[in-house]
């Protein structure tokens, strides 16, 4: 080829890469347009001060279109449909307790995307931050607030199917100190040490004693409950197929999803409670299936999301088997309740 003709060639392949890039810089102009155009009927929503100790609130992402898509908001746990107030903080998961806030955020690249968590005072200003190794999965805080834990899919992004690989780290939010994976705690499954290249957890949630936790542990095609102990290092096996724990506030019982025989291959589960004692389940009456890690508002109702016109609504039930689904609040994930 002539010096004349890979010049040409060269000069075609440098336009055809501008056209590219000004094509992407376009979409990604219209996407954020989009995102800032407030929703018809939408919730309102105003920016202003959130704390995570003002009682009687819950503060949750706000996932309706306008300028405060994602971010952190609050709003009158009485009537979670009325005006919302939106802190400015942003974040893909998030969660709190007793005035402690965990945030998973993504941090946009030019090339891809990478993600961190932030743990936040009860002003959501910054405390330490924590590099999170793939997409934000699922967060939560003790009850004590000294401990924080965080899931993300560091291969494959659903739950739905086999394919995936998850990472969870917990954090004392005292010391910083950090377990960065739960597949190094020694694990016992029916009574005897287990061990497996394949081992997952995911979902943890936390007991008020700040030494027990809850998670799922996957191997081998199945999943379990998992009770962790902070202090041994250890997650000993309780019940199988259960997905995403959700511990009761009297720590009685535990909420969680349930992998259901003939349903769909994307959409599996269906919502369950344990007793912890009795290792009884009592299916709850949601009959559609749910992707989510499920939140007690208190010790009678769970909240969960299930996908609406902007991305996800909040629905509560009674945590017995008894009463009807509710929405209570459109366009909205991740709620935590401060009481």
């Amino acid at each position: 080829m002539s010096v004349r003709n890979r010049l040409l060639v060269f000069v075609c392949a440098v336009l055809v890469l501008a056209g590219v890039a000004v094509t992407a810089v376009l979409h990604a102009s219209a996407r954020a347009e989009r995102r800032d155009q407030v929703q018809p009927g939408g919730p309102q929503v105003s920016s202003g001060e959130v704390e995570l100790t003002e009682r009687g609130r819950m503060v949750f992402r706000n996932m309706a279109w306008g300028p405060h898509r994602d971010e952190v908001t609050s709003v009158a746990a009485a009537d979670p449909a009325g005006p919302r107030t939106a802190s400015g903080v942003k974040c893909l998961r998030f969660y709190a307790a007793a005035g402690t806030g965990v945030c998973l955020q993504a941090v946009h690249g030019a090339v891809s995307d990478t993600y961190r968590a932030l743990i936040l005072d009860a002003a959501l200003k910054e405390r330490a931050r924590y590099d999170v190794p793939g997409i934000p999965s699922r967060a939560r805080v003790s009850p004590t607030g000294h401990f924080a834990a965080w899931t993300a899919f560091v291969g494959g992004d659903s739950y739905a199917g086999t394919n995936f690989s998850t990472r969870t780290a917990i954090v004392d939010t005292r010391t910083g100190a950090l377990i960065p994976t739960l597949e190094d705690f020694r694990v016992l499954k029916d009574g005897h040490p287990y061990t497996s290249p394949d081992v997952n957890f995911w979902g943890v949630t936390f007991a008020k004693d700040d030494r027990t936790f809850y998670a799922t542990m996957a191997t081998k095609g199945r999943t379990y409950l998992i009770r962790g102990d902070l202090s041994t290092r250890t997650a000993t096996t309780l019940h199988p197929n259960v997905e995403c724990p959700s511990l009761s506030p009297d720590g009685t019982r535990v909420a969680y999803k349930k992998r259901v025989p003939g349903l769909s291959k994307d959409a599996p589960w269906r919502l369950y409670v344990l007793n912890l004692t009795t290792m009884r389940e009592t299916p709850l009456s949601e009959s559609r299936s749910v992707d989510d890690q499920a939140v007690w508002k208190d010790d009678h109702t769970v909240v969960y999301a299930l996908p609406g016109d902007y991305g996800a609504d909040l629905y509560e039930m009674p945590a017995d088997g008894t009463g009807t689904p509710r929405r209570i609040s459109t366009a909205a994930v991740s709620p935590a309740f401060v009481s």
